[in-house]
């Protein structure tokens, strides 16, 4: 290996520029199969796609299904609980009370009461990739030789394949708001990940700036402190960055350039390892780091001042709304692949879903009346603009609620992935209908269950990938995109 040596100040994604210039940094990555070279050509005469690109909401923590897509007014308290249904514009579906703009845009929406899994856990990475079997050991360990890829890191190592080195101005897998729970005092956890594609696949990370305005409602009883969650105010200079992904102030662009023309040298020396694998990933990060560097693609689409600020306040002031507006911009500009991740701020569980206790003020005074606002705001926005037939929006989580409530103060809930739901929405997903059926107290499936790999695989399908496209592990073995998914016409339009 010939070392050259150089600042360790950082680029885009944490690639140092020693980086940038040190073979092996990334890595050992996967080699390219013949047969995913076939599945892709398979792929393009297919004509499967509808889709263009997708956004990826994952609510962290899992909302309930009670008090969202599956209300069950004729049961008990017990199971029910304060909240009741309200109408919606589909004929004969109802919803949570908490969702009152959603119900104006149900008869745009693919609701699915029948999501089904055998793990009660937060499972995150079991859900958003294809992997076949979990484990709790698995949620902390992101890089796990075990895991699976995500969802994004499949999409762009199959349009990778596609487009050899030519890299996008856009990067395709992006995630939003920051790097998947970074912000919160809980271990790091599994899932938005490169995996045995290598982390040159992992999703290309923005990050926030600014400050939460809003007091949530507190996690627990026994919570002393009070979190200021962006996620449910920010003030409107709050702003979206990319990370290092200007020159250094010691680096000019002739500098720039003479570095670039190094590396060609360099480069046109590696028969070897071009040969390799390894040359695909390490050459993905190169190029990615220079693309972002030269190019305002991606700062433009993330800089919001740039829309009205009616359009802003419509989408709601909060983290999540404004990341819900900088996906669909990302989208516009050429993303393949964009992920909101409502994840935890501050102490554990401070801004997620999972309420094991203060179930209700949480529910009613923060959660549904964020995602309400800023989802309507987005469904509508993307139909609109006519964009909505070609962006697929996947939102979904871990799991459910237990369908009984547990009777503290506040009310509390536990994990339950017997049933759960799920709504999808554009791109080859159906209109106004309703998929799977619950049992009388929102505990078991009675009928047409979906698992998320049948999500994976049904996204995939719509994206233009055949079910029969694979990506290689470790050891070149290959790996079902979507597991054991199946593609599920009931969800199709």
């Amino acid at each position: 290996m010939l070392p050259i040596f150089g600042s360790r100040k950082s680029l885009c994604s944490g690639v140092t520029r020693r980086d940038l210039l040190h073979i092996g940094a990334a890595g050992a990555f996967a080699p390219l199969l013949p047969d995913t070279l076939r599945a892709e050509s398979e792929a393009k005469n297919s004509g499967s796609a509808k889709a263009k690109a997708t956004i990826f909401l994952f609510l962290f923590g899992s909302p309930p299904q009670h008090e969202t897509f599956d209300p069950k007014p004729e049961a008990g308290a017990e199971i029910q609980g304060e909240m009741g249904a309200i109408q919606t514009s589909l004929p004969g579906l109802n919803i949570g009370e908490g969702l009152p703009q959603t119900a104006k845009i149900a008869d745009r929406l693919t609701v699915v009461r029948s999501m089904t899994h055998p793990y009660p856990i937060h499972c995150c990475a079991y859900v958003m990739t294809g992997m076949p079997k979990y484990g709790i050991p698995l949620e902390t360990q992101p890089r796990h030789r075990d895991h699976w890829p995500f969802m994004g890191s499949v999409v762009d190592y199959l349009d990778t394949q596609r487009s050899g080195t030519r890299m996008p101005a856009v990067p395709r897998n992006i995630g939003l708001p920051w790097r998947f729970c970074s912000r919160g005092s809980s271990s790091t956890q599994a899932g938005p990940y490169g995996a045995f594609l290598g982390n040159g696949f992992d999703p290309f990370w923005t990050d926030f700036v600014g400050d939460g305005t809003t007091v949530v409602p507190k996690l627990t009883a026994g919570q002393g402190e009070k979190v200021l969650d962006p996620h449910a105010g920010i003030k409107p200079d709050g702003r979206f960055q990319v990370p290092g992904c200007q020159l250094p102030d010691d680096v000019s662009s002739d500098r720039l350039d003479s570095r670039r023309h190094l590396l060609r040298q360099f480069d046109n020396s590696l028969s070897q390892l071009k040969r390799s694998g390894a040359w695909t990933n390490w050459n993905k990060h190169q190029q990615n780091a220079f693309s972002l560097i030269g190019s305002n693609g991606v700062r433009a689409a993330l800089d919001l001042q740039k829309e009205p600020a009616s359009l802003r306040e419509r989408y709601g002031m909060t983290l999540f709304g404004q990341s819900c507006l900088a996906a669909r911009r990302l989208v516009e500009a050429g993303a393949r692949f964009v992920t909101v991740f409502w994840d935890p701020f501050g102490p554990h569980g401070a801004s997620v879903w999972d309420t094991h206790s203060n179930h209700f003020p949480r529910l009613k005074n923060y959660l549904l009346p964020v995602f309400d606002q800023s989802y309507s705001a987005l469904i509508t926005d993307l139909d609109d603009r006519g964009l909505l037939d070609e962006t697929m929006v996947l939102c979904t989580s871990e799991h459910g609620r237990t369908p009984k409530i547990r009777d503290i103060e506040g009310g509390g809930r536990d994990h339950w992935s017997r049933t759960y739901s799920s709504v999808f929405a554009g791109g080859g997903f159906a209109r106004g209908r309703v998929v799977g059926r619950s049992d009388a107290i929102g505990g078991d499936v009675a009928e047409t269950p979906i698992s998320p790999k049948d999500m994976q695989a049904t996204a995939f399908h719509l994206l233009g990938f055949p079910n029969t496209a694979t990506v290689p592990n470790q050891i070149a073995r290959p790996h079902p995109i979507a597991g054991d998914g199946q593609v599920r016409n009931e969800l199709l339009g």
